[in-house]
């Protein structure tokens, strides 16, 4: 079989949003593909809805059931499992995909020799195929055979694995199965995913549909999805030790924990999160200058990070306390002048 398309699938029936991203996947003109799609314990009747695709599309389309919710990473190592394809291709429940998306990556891998093909996507607010903001995924010199530099790369800005195909016998092989029952799966494996390919091609188009909407991860913060980022900034390491390349791309790890586990964990949970706790705070920073004492003077962080953020950090390496009440004042001030200049 040429491609298997595995579709995570958690409470999606309403606004057509799951309907509109399977009737994409039904319209592919590539040939001799299967869509798997699992349906994570829905309290909805997107299962319903997945069995009927089923029933009218015997031929291509699996509905499986997952009688445990275990987040997308559980969802998708179901899809893994049953998959026949030579290449594998996911999509998130609530997105959507031009007709020749999957056959066009396909043949760029056919007529480059790549066993790693991605794309870009374009963000939207509606079901239709009006093309959106785009979002570039990755660069061209990233494309080609890849070497040390593409590699160092690619973890740095490796864009997301949704708009990708990946061969299987390289997942299956390296054992790259998702952690389950956490948020930020693609986190934890995406550097494997990318790194462990051999060729890398790329298509500077947008033929992924982004769906942007109140209930998408993205835009859902609380606690646990702040634990669940930071888990995955260590599971992330710990692939890294695994497959053997921490020590040759340790520099652009360090950038990537710093980013996932700390920055971006830190200004979420304290601007998302309604009642923040000092503990949580103060032992997230502890953990980052432990794991990497001295990430402030990492190249990247130097010149990637805003300058803005970098005296907040320094602000919560010195003091969590002072850091959170600067950051509350700071919160409300910037409020304060919006309501009033609006």
């Amino acid at each position: 079989m040429n491609l298997s398309i595995i579709v995570p699938v958690y409470n999606m029936a309403s606004d057509n949003k799951l309907t509109y991203c399977m009737d994409s996947l039904i319209a592919q003109t590539v040939e001799d593909y299967e869509i798997i799609a699992v349906d994570d314990c829905s309290t909805d009747n997107s299962y319903d809805i997945l069995l009927d695709y089923e029933r009218r599309f015997p031929d291509k389309f699996h509905a499986v059931h997952s009688e445990v919710n275990r987040h997308q990473g559980g969802a998708k190592n179901i899809g893994l499992r049953m998959a026949k394809g030579e290449w594998i291709g996911f999509i998130d429940s609530d997105d959507w995909i031009v007709p020749d998306m999957y056959k066009r990556l396909i043949e760029r891998a056919k007529a480059t020799g790549a066993d790693l093909v991605g794309c870009d996507y374009c963000l939207t607010e509606e079901h239709s195929m009006k093309v959106g903001q785009v979002v570039p995924n990755n660069k061209k010199e990233q494309s080609g055979v890849l070497d040390a530099e593409k590699r160092r790369s690619l973890i740095l800005d490796g864009g997301s694995l949704v708009v990708k195909i990946f061969r299987r016998s390289m997942i299956v092989e390296n054992g790259l199965w998702f952690p389950e029952d956490i948020f930020y799966e693609d986190n934890a494996l995406g550097n494997s995913y990318l790194i462990l390919a051999k060729h890398f091609e790329y298509i500077e188009e947008p033929l992924y549909y982004y769906y942007q909407h109140d209930t998408s991860t993205v835009h859902t913060i609380s606690p646990k999805r702040c634990e669940d980022r930071m888990d995955a900034g260590r599971l992330m390491l710990m692939e890294a030790r695994r497959h053997g390349y921490y020590n040759e791309f340790k520099p652009e790890l360090e950038y990537s924990f710093t980013l996932l586990f700390y920055i971006n964990t830190l200004f979420t949970y304290m601007a998302g999160v309604d009642r923040t706790k000092y503990s949580f705070v103060k032992k997230m920073g502890r953990e980052m200058k432990s794991t990497f004492p001295d990430f402030e003077n990492n190249p990247y962080y130097q010149e990637r990070t805003h300058e803005e953020e970098k005296k907040l950090i320094r602000m919560q390496q010195s003091s969590t306390l002072l850091f959170m009440l600067y950051y509350k004042l700071l919160w409300v001030y910037r409020n304060w002048r919006k309501k009033r200049s609006g």
